[in-house]
This record gives C-alpha cells, sequence and structure tokens, in this order.
C-alpha cells in the first residue's frame, strides 16, 4: 500500500516547523517502505513555498522521498464528485463547516493510493470514512 503525503505534512518538514517538523520527517521515513506520493493537488498547495518552481518541488520531493509520478485518474474524479456532493449536502443542512476542495481531492487522490499521512485526520475521515489515515 502506498502513502499520498497531504501537503501540511510536506510544509512541516519544508519550513522547519518548530512543532510539527521532527514527528513529520520520521512519520514520512517510517513509511517510506511502503511508497509515499504527492498528488497534484498539494504540488500546487507547496508551490508558493518552492517560488511556484517545479524543479524545486521535484528536487524537495526526492530529497524527502515521495515521488510525483502518479497520475490523476477518472476515478480520482468520480470519488471527489461524490465526497464533495455529500459534504454540500450536509453543509446546507447545517452539519458541516468549510472545506477546502483541495482535502476532498487530495483524499480521494489517496484513497486509490491506498492512504494518507495528514495531520488534519479529522477532515478527511468524515469525507472517505474508508481510507487509512496515518498521523505525524
Amino acid at each position: 500500500m502506498a502513502w499520498v503525503v497531504d501537503s501540511c505534512v510536506v510544509l512541516d518538514i519544508a519550513l522547519d516547523d518548530p512543532l510539527f517538523a521532527s514527528a513529520s520527517a520520521k512519520c514520512l521515513q517510517h513509511a517510506l517502505k511502503d511508497g509515499l506520493f504527492l498528488c497534484p493537488v498539494t504540488q500546487i498547495e507547496i508551490a508558493p513555498c518552492f517560488n511556484g518552481d517545479m524543479r524545486h518541488i521535484r528536487a524537495f520531493a526526492s530529497l524527502i522521498g515521495t515521488q510525483l509520478t502518479m497520475d490523476w485518474l477518472p476515478v480520482d474524479t468520480e470519488h471527489a464528485l461524490k465526497a464533495w456532493h455529500a459534504h454540500i449536502l450536509q453543509k446546507k443542512k447545517g452539519e458541516e463547516k468549510r472545506r477546502p476542495v483541495a482535502d476532498v481531492l487530495i483524499g480521494a487522490f489517496a484513497l486509490r493510493a491506498g492512504g494518507l499521512i495528514t495531520r488534519n485526520k479529522k477532515h478527511f475521515a468524515a469525507l472517505y470514512p474508508s481510507l487509512k489515515i496515518l498521523e505525524p
């Protein structure tokens, strides 16, 4: 099973976050044997940290052991459509708060990969109850 790494975990390490960098790095090191991927949406979310330069994103991804080779597929779109629809229905009932669409997309991508490494377990578990989640 491969793991998709959420933007927050990548940024913890890239920005050397005093609270989360160490735990996030250790978590990735532990999961490295299973394979680590960055979703195309994550690549976009972290771009400002790398001056919007894909070469820098590729270099950092390599440094932390993540791959950028897993493409977005139509099945990812199908999963995201269903999750976003369910979220909007709950929101209209007043049962859900605002959620970034990026989380919906990253979660859909991670569902196909097998799991997600994130510090936002609650957000993703609500969208994708069957998604395996690893927290740093």
